[in-house]
């Protein structure tokens, strides 16, 4: 609005000098590439991130696999972390020796975090693994791929304004050097004869 109202004000202004109607439609035409590349800049991020996560869920689902694991013993917990968002992460979970099936046949065991309150010898939980037995993350779901997807757009559309407001700024920067050069210029053919009697007659 800033940007039509100065282009309206300097439209017929005697005082109005070339730069001052280049900086209007240089804010004018940010605004403009505001409104109509952010949207666009967003919704094509979102949709390309979504789908390339999409993409992700299918083949994470294909090649992991949630099987039961039978706890053997439980095994003593790693030293405290102070970083409490880790360390609350690590309490809801303890570690075990577990034994399972692996999806090709194989036995195999290791050391595991189970999601069990109080594992005794014997006790069975869910684990994932990719086709050969090896412990593997939970895939990712839907709703997650789709929350990042948002997330991407959402930094898409703050990165376009970020690069079309310093470019205006650059811009603008330049149209202001320029005009104090000229300023300088100015003066210094004005200054010799400053303030003399008959000074331009």
């Amino acid at each position: 609005m800033r940007a039509i109202a100065g282009l309206w004000r300097w439209r017929r202004n005697p005082l109005r000098r070339g730069t001052d109607l280049v900086e209007a439609w240089l804010a004018l035409a940010a605004l403009i590439l505001i409104v109509v590349a952010v949207p666009v800049a967003a919704a094509v991020t979102t949709d390309l991130t979504r789908d390339a996560l999409l993409t992700s869920v299918r083949h994470q689902r294909e090649d992991r696999h949630e099987l039961p694991a039978t706890v053997t013993r439980k095994v003593a917990s790693p030293p405290l972390d102070p970083d409490p968002e880790t360390s609350s992460a690590r309490d809801a979970h303890h570690r075990v020796l577990a034994h399972w099936t692996a999806p090709d046949g194989t036995e195999r065991s290791g050391v595991v975090m189970s999601d069990l309150k109080d594992p005794d010898p014997g006790d069975r939980f869910l684990l994932w693994t990719d086709e050969h037995g090896r412990v593997v993350g939970r895939p990712l779901d839907s709703a997650t791929a789709t929350t990042h997807a948002v997330l991407a757009g959402f930094g898409a559309a703050t990165a376009t304004v970020g690069l079309i407001e310093g470019t205006r700024k650059l811009l603008l920067w330049r149209i202001v050097r320029g005009r104090y050069a000229r300023w300088d210029q100015a003066w210094d053919k004005a200054g010799p004869d400053w303030g003399r009697t008959g000074t331009g007659s």
